[in-house]
């Protein structure tokens, strides 16, 4: 069970909770109308002037009359006589006390309410003539709503507005115009943010270890200073995408008992002049802060790549100030203690050189793809979270699976786990993965693509000849099927398992042109002339062809000569490294080698015609065939390598997997990789 399943509800429970200023209005609203019902008396009932003369005074109902001049009102006091007779309409006598008038009615000027009193008491004896009383009572409620209730709304419109802003319409702090220049790295703290550990990074066991060691100097800064060292400034994560870049900073943050500051190189630009840089001191100030802290931007890229030389019109004008800002904070006149930049691209080749230089970036850890021991580490982290077969073994993966990251390996387990609950399965097994491989190298099987006879017998020919070439050169990739299912924009497949090998000779990288080019070649050899189908096979020879010309220097044209740019600055010149009598040198060396290549294919074919025809008829009538075919038809193949006597040790997930009862029994398998048409 993870960290954060362990939280009880009472540590949620204890978060700070924002105070909502809406609640406050709620309840100066609810004391207002409060107040207004408390100082006016419910039991007073309005009535008019008339029904008071003609009503009330002249039966002498009447015991006081009050004018409160600075409300516009008089109050009118009934006898016991009076208020026995309007009973029915003030109620009992014992809802009133001393003090409280029953009737109420609105009058306009003093002076008039007092000639028409003396008028209608004209009637009555002088003795039982009233004379009004006059007050003056305040009026609270008018007056709030006159004078304070005004003033309130508009500070409370002020307020309201600017936390609006402040928040961007309700949005991140970060769209706010006047928090338009503050950083948007979020924060990240072990506890409540990250629970991935470098337990969960499988593979990458070289960048663990340096990465390691940046954690262990925030832990343990004085284990390195005592001996006059210094933690290096900035550490760059370099590799191709879905190698674990991002998952490793993750790790980092796990593992780190120091801030951690996520964001993205993109986070730094923006349409206004001058935020990139404003939000790069913001990050380093809240950094600096701190005390000790990690700064992780993903694809730095975004902002890091090589200066302009021609300032005077760059349309990336506000991004080089950026970058010149993310220069300064990291190794400038101002010192950044404790401060550790981690950051992580793919490409590497096109940022700025002045940010690869020591003391910014002093360190570049390669992140690459993992090799067959790493891809089973790999498999084991995300096999522990399906429902596997308990004679499910997991070496065969590792081993078909070459050329894949990380990132494919975790789509593949899930594509594998889909697949079986498609079927209704309880378990996932060996096909599941098979058939998940073969969906996300080659795509979706399309049942519904129609061919006709003469189409899939081209096709199944072509596939043969690959086949076939392959399992009779020694250095090709050993074959592990092949299919004329269509798929994805393929209409036939060929599986193979190409050798992990770090350097290539000329020799091996030749059989390779071949088996490219035995597709093309066999519909030559059976029909008399090639199609369409082999412009994938064609673009692959013709890079490969190049690279044994201009790159390696395997030409007796061009021997030791080499015009590859390790650097990417060529993709930006107009000018080729080589002149226009080099080019027709190159031009000529890749047609000889492709020439040679397709001749030996061709050579291949013509010789086992028999064999080739009787591949192809198996392939039209199963529609797909095993390596077991191919050796069944041609032998046992000559190569220099068995994949299948790989050793790969056990992780540390397969161990524990083992300890739980869960081991798995190896099963014989051939390995395989994939090479599509």
């Amino acid at each position: 069970m993870s960290e954060s399943q362990n939280k009880t509800p009472e540590s949620h429970s204890s978060k700070k909770r924002s105070f909502n200023l809406m609640w406050l209005y709620a309840v100066l609203l609810l004391g207002m109308v409060a107040l207004h019902f408390f100082y006016r008396s419910p039991s007073q009932i309005e009535t008019s002037w008339q029904e008071v003369r003609t009503e009330m005074i002249k039966p002498g109902y009447v015991q006081k009359l009050v004018a409160v001049r600075n409300r516009g009102i008089v109050e009118v006091y009934l006898t016991n006589a009076g208020a026995k007779h309007f009973e029915k309409r003030i109620g009992a006598p014992a809802d009133y006390g001393e003090s409280d008038a029953h009737f109420y009615f609105t009058i306009g000027s003093l002076d008039t309410f007092e000639r028409q009193l003396q008028e209608a008491q004209k009637v009555l004896p002088n003795e039982k003539w009233i004379y009004p009383v006059y007050e003056d009572r305040p009026d609270y409620f008018s007056g709030f709503i006159t004078w304070v209730f005004p003033i309130l709304l508009i500070i409370a419109l002020w307020v309201f507005i600017f936390r609006r802003i402040s928040r961007g319409g309700g949005g991140s702090g970060s769209s706010s115009i006047f928090s338009i220049g503050k950083s948007k790295a979020q924060l990240f703290n072990k506890e409540d943010n990250v629970s991935v550990n470098f337990s969960d990074v499988a593979g990458l066991e070289e960048a663990k270890i340096e990465v390691r060691e940046i954690v262990d100097f925030l832990r343990n800064p004085s284990k390195y200073t005592e001996l006059g060292g210094k933690i290096p400034k900035g550490v760059l994560l370099v590799g191709p995408p879905g190698t674990g870049k991002t998952l490793l900073a993750k790790a980092v943050a796990g593992e780190a008992n120091v801030p951690f500051f996520s964001l993205s190189g993109s986070d730094f630009v923006e349409m206004f002049v001058g935020v990139g840089a404003s939000r790069v001191r913001d990050l380093f100030k809240q950094a600096k802060e701190k005390g000790s802290a990690i700064i992780f931007i993903d694809e730095i890229d975004a902002i890091g790549r090589a200066r302009s030389k021609n300032v005077g019109y760059s349309s990336s004008e506000e991004r080089e100030n950026t970058l010149n800002q993310l220069l300064t904070e990291m190794d400038g006149f101002a010192t950044n203690q404790g401060v550790i930049v981690l950051a992580a691209t793919n490409r590497a080749d096109i940022l700025d050189g002045a940010l690869l230089r020591a003391g910014r970036f002093d360190r570049q850890i390669r992140v690459e793809l993992p090799d067959v021991q790493e891809r089973y580490d790999i498999f084991q982290v995300h096999l522990r979270h399906l429902k596997l077969s308990p004679d499910f073994d997991s070496k065969f993966l590792a081993k078909q699976t070459p050329g894949f990251s990380g990132a494919d390996i975790a789509n593949v387990c899930n594509e594998a786990a889909l697949i079986a609950a498609r079927k209704g399965k309880e378990q996932v097994e060996k096909q599941d993965f098979l058939d998940a491989i073969d969906r996300i190298v080659g795509g979706l099987e399309r049942k519904n693509k129609i061919l006709t006879a003469d189409e899939k017998k081209r096709i199944a020919f072509h596939e043969s000849g690959h086949a076939t070439v392959s399992w009779l050169l020694e250095y090709a990739s050993p074959l592990l099927k092949v299919s004329i299912i269509p798929r994805g924009r393929s209409l036939g497949a060929a599986w193979y398992v190409p050798e992990e090998r770090q350097i290539s000779t000329k020799t091996q990288m030749f059989h390779e042109l071949c088996a490219i080019l035995g597709g093309r070649a066999a519909e030559e050899v059976v029909f008399g002339e090639v199609s369409t189908g082999a412009l994938n096979d064609l673009e692959r020879a013709n890079k490969m062809a190049y690279a044994i010309v201009a790159y390696y220097g395997m030409e007796a044209e061009l021997y030791n000569t080499c015009y590859y740019d390790s650097t990417g600055s060529a993709e930006y010149s107009f000018n080729k490294p080589f002149s226009e009598a080099t080019a027709s040198t190159i031009d000529q060396g890749v047609q000889k080698v492709i020439r040679q290549a397709y001749e030996q294919a061709l050579s291949i074919l013509r010789e086992h015609r028999e064999q080739l025809d009787e591949l192809a008829g198996l392939l039209l009538q199963d529609e797909v065939i095993f390596s077991d075919d191919l050796e069944r038809i041609y032998g046992k193949r000559a190569s220099h390598t068995r994949f299948e006597e790989l050793d790969l040790k056990e992780s540390a997930t397969e161990v524990t997997r083992k300890e739980e009862g869960c081991e798995a029994k190896e099963e014989q398998t051939s390995t395989a990789a994939t090479r599509w048409r």
